[in-house]
């Protein structure tokens, strides 16, 4: 155990190394100038983007499984800014190149990797590691469910009765179908072997023959299998295919794996063991060390009144709450300074809206200014970061005290009582300093009044003057205050508006990397993005930010996507999959599945208060809406008139603006027939358009092979899977999916052992279903180069944008001489 644990240090060490030469890359001692070549600027971008992703995926690793808990709670901040690095990153290379969808092979050819080593992985955080209060709340949703299901269901869950009689007439029909099966089989073994004794008697030279032709056949077959054999060996030798006896768990395999669970139990352990050593600290420091720290405070408080009196002649105003209280006393200033500050934050609440509008004015000349400099420099430059400064305070307290740290005692890995001291002796003090600011904020007052009454009284007149000059803000409101949460959810599930998510992973989603897209970009070529590039982007703009608080409020925001691709390529599916990975609570506000419910202005106000309110308090949630282009019809259909698809198009959007980056909801709607909609309106409500497009050659060969093997088949070289990849072009996952299943039947596996599965077992399913034609991409095509960032990218792979940029800077210039 020890080794491993020293094998994470070193993890975490390199991982540091790393990351401190990125940091000194993102932050040179001089800035950089601005970039002119868009595809040098890209490489830059991309580069930093592959090793970022390194580094991710190195930290997720170490933090997994390391079972020291303060190291874990350092890596876990430095986790998640490094995956808001990446997020913002990944947005700077879809505003530089205006595409979703990015092809790396050139970058990673170079630092010599691997496809795998690009993938996205989704820490095991998201899920494991949630609060007690989120654990309480899935336990009460997932009660909800099972009893509604129970309601709505009631004969699924009851067993029927059956009488004895009934049983025993159910027992003798199934055994004498067996017998018959039975008495059959033998008797048609016993037809074959009557037939081979009525030939008629042979003589000496037909024997001869026959055992010639006998011994032909069996040295051929002999000589087929050495062959074989020989063949496969010279396979195994070259690299082409896997020994069988690697296919099986080696013994050093099943004790890694034992290790990693004891690993686990000992991370449970001792993260108990930490809350509890935490707790005990605390109320340690509160008892011990409290009462000295309130006496120290206060007779620094007095002190600072007395010398504030003798060099003012008044006694200060003590600091309010909001600015921190007697915190701001202690910091490096004299009390003459201090009560300038003061002075000046009461003469800026006290101010008018007029000069507040004049400041802007000036400020915004300023502005002016200074986008005129920047029009003069021309060119690409990095986005500021949000995330750059935490990852220089993560490595800056692994350098000052994990890295040359002496844990040679430490042999379990357990926690440092001295470092809990340390971090708690702060709470306990800021808790102390609350106390002592009543306290004393009373006694000053008394001072006031019994020394500087005339005085006293002015400053409090101002203030309560400032407190009424303050506008309160206008709170939304809560249509459902007098309701519990759980009666809230009882009704969605109802309702049919909050619903279980499927048991399904990203990570079966399967498809192959892109290994032709650089290639078709440099030939101007716009390649349609593989199945794993869907998974990498559902990743990235969901799955991580859900997962992470701190990320999903600094990072890019992104409200809602759009997941756009013909019936069958998987996109309910990745719905379900982002709720699993992240836990996240699925709402259902399908055009379909909201019909006919909460009728009305004020229903549909209530219904969409309900689903929003809920989603906020049981975070992370996911608002699923299929068949999103239902809602922005260009013209209903007739028979979807009386259903009245399009009563969200106003206030589904509406709705969607409240979301705060400190909210973790996510919409993601789906849809098959996307140019039904209006593509304007659709734009505007989802600002990220994913496109799934069939699945290629790669991405169909891994489908078959998994997917049959999902299926309980059993893929033998006699399965032509490059055949049957090549003839089933065209079909979508779904389809796959059901002719699978239509073919490899329990019966048919049992028989595989004497007749395994051959590709032309597969064909005429596969005939029997129309595939997406070329056509149909086309269109899909067609209609994504009108969105917002489908233009983006036309004009710049056409050189349009260059010159329109060329001819702003030359007017801004003209202007300027002017």
């Amino acid at each position: 155990m020890s080794q491993s644990f020293r094998t994470y240090n070193r993890l975490w060490a390199d991982v540091q190394l790393e990351l401190s030469h990125l940091l000194s890359e993102e932050q040179p001692a001089e800035p950089p100038r601005p970039e002119k070549d868009r595809v040098v600027f890209f490489q830059r971008l991309a580069m930093l983007y592959v090793r970022y992703i390194r580094v991710f995926r190195q930290l997720e690793k170490a933090y997994d499984l390391m079972v020291h808990p303060q190291k874990r709670r350092v890596i876990r901040a430095l986790l998640d800014a490094v995956i808001g690095r990446v997020l913002e990153l990944k947005n700077d290379m879809v505003e530089n190149e205006f595409s979703e969808y990015h092809y790396l092979d050139d970058i990673l050819h170079d630092l010599k990797l691997s496809p795998a080593d690009l993938e996205i992985p989704i820490p095991r955080y998201f899920r494991d590691e949630s609060s007690e209060e989120v654990q309480e709340q899935k336990a009460m949703l997932t009660d909800i469910l099972k009893m509604v299901e129970v309601i709505k269901n009631p004969d699924a869950l009851l067993s029927k009765r059956m009488s004895q009689d009934e049983a025993i007439k159910f027992i003798q029909v199934a055994e004498r179908a067996r017998q018959r099966r039975l008495r059959t089989k033998l008797m048609e073994e016993s037809r074959k072997i009557n037939s081979m004794y009525k030939t008629k008697e042979l003589e000496k030279a037909d024997i001869e023959l026959a055992v010639i032709c006998i011994q032909k056949v069996w040295r051929g077959y002999i000589q087929r299998k050495r062959t074989r054999i020989i063949r496969e060996e010279e396979m195994i030798f070259l690299g082409m295919s896997m020994d069988p006896k690697y296919q099986v768990l080696c013994p050093s395999e099943v004790t890694a794996q034992t290790i990693e669970a004891c690993t686990r139990v000992t991370q449970e352990a001792h993260e108990e063991a930490y809350q509890k050593a935490v707790v005990a600290v605390t109320q340690q420091l509160r008892e011990i060390e409290g009462p000295d720290m309130s006496k120290c405070m206060k007779d620094q408080i007095r002190q600072w009144f007395i010398e504030c009196r003798n060099s003012t002649g008044v006694f200060p105003d003590y600091p309010d709450e909001e600015d921190g209280g007697s915190a701001l006393i202690f910091a490096e200033m004299t009390p003459q300074q201090l009560m300038e500050e003061i002075a000046a934050k009461e003469e800026e609440d006290s101010n008018n809206k007029p000069e507040g509008k004049e400041k802007n004015k000036e400020q915004g000349k300023k502005d002016k200014g200074k986008n005129v400099e920047e029009e003069e420099e021309a060119g690409l430059r990095m986005l500021p970061s949000a995330f750059v400064s935490d990852l220089e305070l993560g490595h800056k307290t692994f350098v000052d005290f994990w890295q040359n740290r002496d844990e040679s005692q430490n042999f379990s890995q357990k926690h440092d009582v001295e470092l809990i001291k340390e971090e708690k002796r702060k709470v306990v003090e800021a808790e102390i300093r609350l106390q002592v600011d009543e306290q004393l904020r009373q006694e000053l007052a008394e001072w006031k009044l019994s020394v500087d009454k005339d005085k006293g009284s002015k400053t409090n007149t101002k203030k309560k003057k400032g407190d009424k000059s303050g506008k309160k803000k206008k709170k939304e409101k809560d249509l459902t205050a007098d309701r519990t949460l759980q009666s809230l959810c009882q009704e969605l599930v109802e309702q049919g508006l909050l619903k279980q998510a499927n048991n399904v992973r990203l990570q079966e989603y399967l498809g192959d990397y892109s290994y032709l897209g650089t290639t078709l970009r440099q030939n101007d070529i716009e390649p349609m993005p593989s199945l794993s590039d869907v998974r990498q982007i559902l990743s990235l703009y969901a799955v991580l930010p859900l997962g992470s608080q701190v990320v999903h409020e600094k990072a890019p925001l992104i409200k809602a996507i759009l997941l756009a691709g013909p019936a069958g390529v998987g996109k309910k599916m990745l719905v379900h999959a982002v709720c699993q990975e992240t836990g996240a609570t699925l709402f259902d506000l399908s055009p379909m599945n909201t019909a006919g419910k909460y009728p009305g202005k004020n229903g549909l106000a209530m219904m969409l208060h309900m689903v929003f309110k809920v989603a906020r308090l049981l975070q992370p949630s996911v608002i699923w809406v299929d068949d999103a282009e239902k809602m922005f019809y260009k013209k209903v259909p007739k028979e979807e008139k009386e259903l009245d698809p399009k009563r969200l198009k106003k206030d589904l959007p509406k709705s969607l603006k409240l979301i705060k980056g400190e909210d973790r909801v996510l919409i993601i709607g789906t849809t098959k027939d996307p140019l039904s909609a209006d593509i304007k309106s659709l734009c505007k409500m989802y600002s990220k358009i994913i496109l799934i497009p069939r699945p290629d050659y790669g991405s169909r060969y891994i489908l078959w092979k998994e997917l049959i093997k999902n299926q309980g088949g059993k893929v033998t070289k006699a399965l032509d899977l490059s055949s049957l990849t090549k003839i089933s072009d065209g079909y979508t996952p779904g389809q796959m999916v059901q002719v699978i299943q239509s073919v490899v039947t329990k019966r048919r596996i049992q028989q595989q052992a004497s007749r395994p599965l051959i590709a032309a077992e597969f064909v005429s399913p596969l005939a029997k279903i129309d595939p997406v034609f070329q056509d149909e991409e086309e269109d899909l095509k067609n209609w994504y180069a009108k969105t917002p960032l489908g233009k983006k990218r036309i004009k710049a792979a056409t050189g349009k944008e260059e010159e329109e940029a060329a001819t702003k800077g030359k007017d801004a210039n003209k202007k300027k001489k002017k």
